[in-house]
């Protein structure tokens, strides 16, 4: 008997799911480990996934009714 699956989480099309990235700023510090800083994605806010297409839909049209 085939067992119900959820929807795959939509992968952020900005990063392909890869959202946060350490980007290395050369040279080390004192201890001789590398400086570096987490760079996060604009588009999911580092999560790597977008909300479902029915909230975007939602959202765009409460955003579109809201101005008249």
């Amino acid at each position: 008997m085939p067992q119900p699956s959820h929807a795959p989480a939509r992968v952020c099309p900005g990063c392909d799911g890869f959202a946060s990235a350490a980007v290395t700023l050369g040279g080390r510090d004192r201890n001789g480990n590398r400086r570096t800083i987490t760079a996060h994605c604009r588009t999911c806010q580092g999560t790597g996934t977008v909300p479902p297409l029915r909230q975007l839909l939602d959202a765009a049209a409460a955003a579109a009714f809201a101005r008249r």
